[in-house]
């Protein structure tokens, strides 16, 4: 299963392909859309769309993971990113995908273990797991993170199912072996 994951930004979103085999994560691809500030916002917005369809068909993920908003005190920009957010979402529901959305405590906490860690902990948390030769740039590497966490919670519910309704066994992504 190829998941992709997206961080969204009116000007950068970021994007990361995992594949889950086994019981180990691979790295697929991971990189960014980068938008032209003098473009006017909507012609932006058709940028992320196009991207990500075109990343949608090259990859043919299974399932695609976004990273939620976070509250900004300037509501022009919180505005922007749920635009950018909107284009990025649409893009995989017209590929006929499932969209799930996680917030950046969750990524955070699927990744490296503990909701309030820094970008850099998550960045070397990636390179470890992953496999990678060199530590992501900021975007794709939100982006791979996201995926990540998609996995682990998609690799949970399926151990809770399995576990049927037995509320004592708790189970942590750690014990997935990823």
């Amino acid at each position: 299963m190829i998941v992709l994951g997206i961080d969204p930004g009116s000007r950068i979103t970021g994007y990361g392909l995992v594949e889950m085999s086994g019981n180990r994560l691979i790295h697929v691809d991971n990189g960014a859309i980068f938008t032209d500030a003098a473009t006017d916002f909507s012609g932006r917005l058709k940028t992320i769309f196009d991207g990500l369809l075109e990343i949608i068909a090259e990859y043919r993920p299974a399932q695609v993971a976004i990273e939620n908003i976070f509250f900004s005190t300037n509501a022009q920009s919180a505005l922007k990113l749920g635009q950018a957010r909107g284009a990025a979402i649409v893009a995989a529901v017209h590929s006929g995908l499932p969209v799930s959305e996680y917030t950046a405590l969750q990524v955070k906490q699927a990744v490296v273990g503990q909701g309030r860690a820094e970008k850099g902990q998550v960045q070397k948390m990636l390179k470890v797991l992953l496999g990678l030769p060199e530590v992501p740039q900021a975007d794709a590497a939100d982006a791979l993170a996201v995926a990540v966490c998609h996995i682990n919670s998609h690799g949970l519910r399926h151990v809770s199912a399995y576990r049927g309704t037995d509320n004592r066994k708790k189970t942590s992504w750690r014990d997935l072996k990823l």
